[in-house]
């Protein structure tokens, strides 16, 4: 096992505090304590508890953004681009399930100046969905009568919500969901051509 540097450390720890007793519940002497460390190896790593709070947040975003590029920049079709965009984005919600719970629960405490960048990226990554979307409707796979900003939304909406209700050690893996969640937008965006292509590259749930 790799040994985690002090970063990580305090890192994991905080995920851990934070979860159990909120952000305003934890202060930087638990932190430093909980993790075996120093103030100065705290102030070394991040300047406040608030860049802590958006190293949470940055920590995962990037890692979505990251996949999703991939996957736009990997797959041909915008059909086949959309579902690995979704996968892209449920794996974090898997994956860093605690980064998002603690900050979606505790997010709402940053300071302007950190919520200016996590925008940021968010309206990146929104632009990437609106983008696929735009080039189905163009390619013919989308129906041309829906909404690039309302269909970017919804996406973004049905994943974003699991982080309430999704377990790990659920009934269904993540994968699992995902299929469900690409079965519902797909049906509900594709022409008749777009669901021929759907079906033959089997990214609809049937019976």
């Amino acid at each position: 096992m790799t040994k985690q540097s002090v970063k990580e450390r305090i890192l994991e720890t905080a995920l851990d505090l934070f979860h159990e007793k909120g952000y305003h519940g934890v202060t930087i002497d638990e932190i430093v304590e909980v993790a075996q460390t120093s103030k100065g190896g705290f102030y070394h790593n991040y300047k406040s508890k608030d860049a802590l709070l958006y190293e949470i947040h940055d920590v995962f975003i990037s890692v979505v953004l990251k996949k999703t590029k991939e996957a736009y920049d990997t797959h041909e079709t915008p059909i086949e681009k959309v579902v690995a965009m979704l996968y892209a984005f449920t794996y974090v919600f898997d994956y860093y399930q605690r980064h998002i719970t603690v900050f979606y629960n505790e997010g709402t405490y940053l300071p302007d100046e950190y919520k200016e960048v996590i925008n940021e990226k968010r309206t990146e990554y929104q632009k990437l969905i609106e983008q696929v979307i735009s080039d189905g409707v163009k390619f013919g796979s989308f129906r041309k009568e829906i909404s690039t900003s309302m269909t970017t939304m919804a996406i973004i909406g049905l994943v974003n919500w699991t982080y309430k209700w999704y377990r790990q050690n659920g009934p269904m893996t993540m994968q699992q969901i995902t299929s469900y969640f690409n079965d519902i937008i797909l049906r509900g965006i594709v022409t008749k051509e777009g669901y021929e292509e759907a079906l033959k590259q089997q990214l609809l749930i049937i019976e």
